[in-house]
């Protein structure tokens, strides 16, 4: 990538704002599935369609988890299972903006614990003033249970990212992906049928599954991993700041919801954070052998 690490940069920019955008309107779409199959029966669905279309589409070889990087790859697929699961947890017991500005704590602790520069730092520091502005503080709406399976969601976003970089760079293309999507659907087999039931087969709740699992699961996390191969973690989380900005955004454009100045003001700060982030990022690191 000798002389085309700017480049680099810039798309890896662009994959992760694509990836966003993708991940908020199949949410939107997910919640439609709550009265029908639960929380639990909503993310089987993604999870295992997801997982399906992935192997159809990198066929995988299944000889990585004989090999050095399983142990990973395994573990990518248990945060993945409960990420998501947690995360609409959250969603079928508080408002989308609040839960994903709660659940980016995971990749701004990221981008705070694997910064090795003060600059690292400001790009940080003015995506969490963001954040806060965002966030409804002693407003006492956001149920307690909701905000708690937000962080968990949080917690395991960060253990994605740093997961995902080394099975991206590790295995080549999205093998690696596919094979650990497939184990966080069997994971999800269990707690996906006691909560959906025979409503998991429904024609409505399988197409709208399908497209929750390519909008939330399949689009963004393929461009997540090329982008991860482009630039460091602790970039890629503070370039995900802008996360809860575009629910903000979405909310406005698709459900006519406004924005105070508080919101317009937090919205500039984590596009501020994530364009210094990506312009100051370091050269992204050789594959290992």
């Amino acid at each position: 990538m000798a002389g085309g690490g700017a480049s680099e940069r810039h798309a890896a920019g662009l994959l992760v704002l694509g990836g966003i955008a993708s991940v908020q309107w199949g949410a939107a779409a997910a919640t439609t599935l709550f009265d029908e199959v639960g929380a639990a029966g909503t993310v089987f669905l993604r999870v295992a369609i997801s997982a399906l279309l992935l192997v159809v589409l990198w066929r995988p070889a299944w000889s990585v988890l004989r090999g050095a990087a399983a142990r990973d790859i395994v573990a990518f697929g248990l945060v993945l299972a409960a990420m998501n699961w947690s995360f609409y947890e959250a969603l079928d017991r508080i408002p989308l903006g609040i839960a994903v500005t709660i659940e980016f704590t995971g990749p701004l602790g990221v981008a705070i614990l694997r910064s090795r520069r003060r600059l690292d730092l400001l790009w940080a520091g003015c995506a969490a003033a963001g954040l806060l502005l965002l966030a409804p503080i002693g407003g006492g709406s956001v149920a307690a249970l909701g905000a708690l399976f937000a962080l968990i969601a949080g917690a395991c976003w960060g253990a994605y990212i740093l997961l995902s970089a080394r099975v991206g760079r590790a295995v080549s293309g999205g093998s690696g992906l596919a094979v650990a999507m497939t184990v966080g659907a069997v994971v999800l087999i269990p707690a996906g049928v006691a909560g959906g039931g025979a409503d998991l087969l429904a024609g409505h709740t399988l197409l709208v599954g399908a497209a929750v699992a390519v909008l939330s699961s399949a689009i963004p996390y393929s461009l997540e991993l090329e982008a991860l191969r482009r630039i460091p973690e602790n970039t890629f989380g503070v370039l995900m700041s802008l996360e809860p900005a575009v629910a903000a955004l979405v909310g406005f454009v698709a459900l006519g919801q406004g924005l105070l100045a508080s919101e317009i003001a937090a919205i500039g700060l984590v596009l501020i954070a994530s364009a210094g982030a990506l312009g100051t990022a370091g050269e992204p690191r050789a594959p290992e052998a």
